[in-house]
Parts: C-alpha cells; sequence; structure tokens
C-alpha cells in the first residue's frame, strides 16, 4: 500500500470512519473507499461499492469475484460499536452488559450521582455531565447508537438534540406514543426537522411484548441490531 492510501487510512481511523482496502488479488493493486468514494490503483465500480457497503454492514472482509473478471479482497476496517445510554435506570442495568456482549463499548451517561454508581453498573463507563454535554466530548459517529431512557426531558431532550445533530446510526427512547408525541412537539419547537425526528424509533425498542426490564433491553438491542445490519454501509 503506498504512503498516500496509508495517510488516508490512518486519518479515517482517527475520524471514526468506515473504510474498505480493496486489493486485486492478481497484480496486488489497492484502492480504498470511504463515503462511497474510491481512491487509488483500482477503478471502483457498483459493482465493488455495492459488495464494500454490505461487508461494512456485516463487519467482515471478503474476496469478490467481479464480472469483469478480477478477483478483488474486500477489507474491512470498521471504526468500533459504541452505545450512549442516557439514564442510570433499572432497564440500563440490563441493557449494559447485553450490549456489551455484542461487542458495544458502552458508556452510562446520568448527572444523578445516586444512580450512576459503580455498584449499580460495574465494569461500565459512567460520566455524570449533563447528556449533551457529554455527548460533545464522546463525538457518536455512523457507529454509535444512542438510547434515553430517563422519561425526564430536562436530561432525554438535551440528549435528543446532540443526537440528531449526529451521525449516530440508531436513536431510541423509551416511552408510550403519547409520550413520544409530546417529545416531537417540543422536537419541533427547537425546530429540528421531520425528517430529522424521524431518525428517532419511539417507543424504543422491537414490539415482542416485552414487560421486564431485561425483556425491554433485549427488545432495544434487536432494534438496535436490524438497523445496523440492513442499513446501507
Amino acid at each position: 500500500m503506498d504512503r498516500a492510501l496509508i495517510d488516508t487510512l490512518a486519518a479515517a481511523k482517527a475520524d471514526h470512519q468506515p473504510v474498505v482496502v480493496v486489493t486485486d488479488l492478481a497484480d496486488g493493486g489497492k484502492s480504498l473507499i470511504e463515503n462511497g468514494v474510491g481512491i487509488g490503483e483500482i477503478a471502483i465500480d457498483e459493482e465493488i461499492l455495492a459488495a464494500s457497503a454490505e461487508a461494512l454492514r456485516n463487519d467482515k472482509s471478503r474476496t469478490l469475484d467481479a464480472a469483469d473478471g478480477r478477483r478483488l479482497f474486500l477489507h474491512v476496517f470498521n471504526p468500533p460499536l459504541r452505545l450512549f445510554v442516557i439514564g442510570a435506570v433499572h432497564i440500563a442495568q440490563s441493557l449494559a452488559p447485553i450490549s456489551a456482549l455484542m461487542g458495544y463499548d458502552v458508556t452510562v451517561i446520568d448527572p444523578r450521582t445516586s444512580f450512576a454508581t459503580a455498584d449499580r453498573f460495574p465494569g461500565v463507563k459512567l460520566t455524570h455531565e449533563w447528556p449533551d454535554e457529554a455527548l460533545t466530548d464522546l463525538k457518536p459517529d455512523a457507529r454509535s447508537a444512542i438510547v434515553t431512557l430517563t422519561h425526564d426531558p430536562k436530561l432525554d431532550d438535551p440528549a435528543l438534540h446532540s443526537a440528531l445533530n449526529s451521525e449516530c446510526f440508531y436513536i431510541g427512547c423509551l416511552g408510550s406514543q403519547r409520550t413520544h408525541a409530546l417529545r416531537v412537539k417540543r422536537l419541533q419547537q427547537a425546530e429540528f426537522s421531520n425528517v430529522q425526528i424521524d431518525r428517532i424509533h419511539g417507543p424504543v425498542g422491537l414490539n415482542i411484548g416485552a414487560k421486564s426490564p431485561p425483556e425491554i433491553a433485549i427488545s432495544i438491542m434487536a432494534e438496535i441490531t436490524s438497523r445496523l445490519r440492513r442499513s446501507a454501509g
């Protein structure tokens, strides 16, 4: 790989941007694909872009036998998956370990120090900053999911303002249909567009009839996984 591609790859990794390095297995030529744009020695067509997007979705490098006879290796460089949970509540106590088992780097955000404690969340990253301030520092990217669980607009809404202005692939909010309708109204008053607001999954989680905190946590992770794996990479 030449120096320019190495530098581009390093910059993408530093910026938490997903990239695919394409190698021609016949002659060793290489190109790099970032945000649907290829640079390098190999001509990148729609077939390669589609295969690369699928590889990113699956977090799995693969070989591609292209229609033009080229045999290519698609090397995936995905940023780590991250989950930011707003509210150190009972559901969060189940959600944090389940998501960690699924490969997410989890951070629970709650300024209420009596809730966000190491005893309640052993081994989990905790921050007591206000949600919007914490998310500004944490810089959610296209491999980040954000879930609000507090039922308190004073905490959830600042988090949503940050989430809607980020590239995160999933935003979910706990609450009933009525609660969500009120949330939407507040966001509209804050001049967020309907397109932005439609990114929110509310009520959060797949409808599996979940009742207990662990069941709700499972429904949330199921919906996050569906969004991650079925969205364009």
